[in-house]
């Protein structure tokens, strides 16, 4: 028998992971201003395009977060 769809703390995981997300963001974003001469310009472009990959992430979780919500106002 399959568990019932608890959806009940979504928001809270999702919130969650937004942080997460944004705290990794910005220490990467800090680690790059400190170490910006020292960087190899593939490893910048690398470091770069994790963060493009974050912000999106953030956008699709607030999304979802936005979903959930409504969900539970049903």
């Amino acid at each position: 028998m399959a568990k019932p769809d608890d959806r009940s703390d979504n928001v809270e995981k999702l919130q969650e992971m937004v942080q997460n997300t944004i705290d990794n963001l910005e220490e990467s974003e800090d680690y790059l201003d400190e170490h910006a001469e020292e960087i190899a310009p593939q490893e910048r472009e690398a470091i770069e395009q994790n963060n493009d990959n974050r912000r999106e992430s953030i956008e699709g979780f607030r999304s979802e977060i936005q979903d959930e919500a409504q969900h539970e106002g049903q």
